[in-house]
Formats: C-alpha cells, structure tokens, sequence
C-alpha cells in the first residue's frame, strides 16, 4: 500500500479539522473526528481499505478509551493517532502481510499509534504555543477598542498555527512515512527479536487503556462484576461488540429501575409520598 499525495493532502485536512476545538465547540472536532473510532473509518476512506481501517482505529481506541485533557495536560495527541498512526499502521500491515483482524495485526497497529501519539503532543503544544501570538495580538485589540478585529484572530488567525502543526507535519510524514515503514520491514524481519518485543508490547497497551477506564468507574470490588460478566459473554458465547451492548443496556435499564424503587420506597419510609402531594 502507498499513500499519494492527495491522499496525504486529505489526512492532512482532517488531522486540522479534528484540532479545531470551533467546530462545534470540540464536540465535532476534537472530541468525534479526531478520536481513533471515527478516524479509522476516515482513513479507510480515503486510503481505499474501509474494514482494515476500522480494524485499526478500534484497537488504537481501546489505548486511548479513557484518555481526558485535564487543564490542557495531553499525554498524547489523538488527532495524531488518528491521523498519522492509522495510515502508517495500515501500510505497516500491508507491508508485513498481516490481517488487521489478527493478534499480531493489532499488536503492531497499537505500537504505531502509540508512538505517534506521544510524538502528537509535540504538535499540540506547538499549535498552542503559536496561538500565543494571536493571543497577544487580541489583548492589543481590546485596548483600542477594535473589536471587529477579534472575529479575524479568533477565527481565522488560528488555521495559521493547525496548518502549520497539523495539515503540514501530517501530510508529510504520512507521504514519507511510507517509505520508513519500508524500511523498517528489511531492518526488522518478523521473526526478529525486536519485532517479536514490539508485537507482545502493543499485545500490552490496550490493557492501559482499560485499566485506566477501570480506574475512573470502578468505586467497590461489585463493580467489577458487571465489567467481568460482558468478557465472559464474549469469550463464552461469541458474540459481538454490538450484541454485548444490547446485554449492557438491558442490564443497566434494571438497575437504574432497581435504585428508583429502592429510593422511593426510601422517600415513603420518610413520610414522603409522590402520590398523595399529586393529589394535594
């Protein structure tokens, strides 16, 4: 698989896009078309190969399932995963003849996102460290009282620092980066020990990921089981993401009724009672 250079020109338009936190106030951007689910699918697109590139974005997503900016802390940039990681993952995979379907597949394409995610934040402290000067330019405008200048350095100044850290670094390292994987495939063979350590590494990474998620949801030893019981599901039944979230939502729809009959039945014990302040 190659990637031309109108292909990287697209990947490098959606890598800006999904930086823009005004489209849509980051729901749109950032937080939808710059995660690894939604970009996966755009890649696929656009480089031709729609299932490989779901595949991909999937696996890189379950890394980054929890991952939240607190304070404009990033410790890796989606945007670039998304956008750099899943098509050099996707020729990585050509390249090597691998299925993305397969444990080595997803292996290898969660070792690329993870290391173009944490070569993102470069990019996005880049983009925010020249909006710095926009910044500037617009407290010199509100002291003058020029405030139909401030429509130009909140909307359009700003594409100057995402197409200077995302369109152009994106488009090129994705056209380059071709010729690197390349490179990689005749310097690391696959029976080698270094990508023997890479696949069993990203085999590791989705389990951060988790771990992470597990971490902000999980407040007592029973919420584990409710976690444990959809892996058992899968891993004993077969069935698919979209069956399981089926399961999932009939589960909590029982639970959610559960706590509002235990609540009322709370508020009633208390001298309470929804129906008699209706008659009322």
């Amino acid at each position: 698989m190659q990637i031309s250079w109108i292909q990287a020109v697209l990947l490098g338009l959606f890598a800006c896009l999904s930086s823009m936190p005004g489209m849509g106030g980051s729901s749109i951007g950032n937080y939808t078309l710059g995660r690894p689910l939604i970009g996966g699918l755009v890649c696929g697109i656009i480089l031709g190969d729609i299932p490989t590139g779901i595949m991909v974005g999937c696996a890189m997503q379950v890394v980054y399932i929890a991952l939240v900016t607190p304070g404009g802390t990033v410790s890796a940039d989606v945007r670039a995963v998304s956008y750099i990681g899943i098509p050099l993952a996707m020729v990585a995979l050509s390249s090597y003849g691998l299925s993305a379907e397969s444990s080595e597949g997803a292996a290898l394409a969660t070792s690329f996102g993870t290391m173009v995610g944490t070569l993102g934040t470069v990019l996005f402290y880049g983009t925010a460290t020249v909006n710095l000067l926009w910044q500037h330019m617009g407290w010199k405008a509100v002291e003058k009282r020029d405030y139909k200048k401030l429509y130009l350095i909140d909307m359009g100044l700003p594409w100057i620092s995402h197409l200077l850290c995302s369109f152009i670094p994106t488009m090129v390292m994705c056209k380059m980066g071709a010729s690197v994987v390349e490179l990689i495939k005749t310097t690391l063979p696959m029976d080698g020990i270094a990508m023997k350590t890479l696949f069993t590494v990203g085999a590791l990474l989705p389990c951060v990921g988790i771990a992470i998620l597990l971490k902000q949801i999980v407040k007592n030893a029973a919420d584990f089981i409710p976690f444990l019981f959809g892996f058992t599901l899968a891993a004993s039944l077969g069935i698919n993401l979209v069956s399981a979230t089926v399961v999932a939502g009939m589960f909590a729809i029982l639970i959610y009724r559960l706590k509002m009959l235990s609540a009322n039945k709370v508020a009633v014990a208390g001298g309470y009672d929804e129906e008699e302040e209706e008659d009322i």
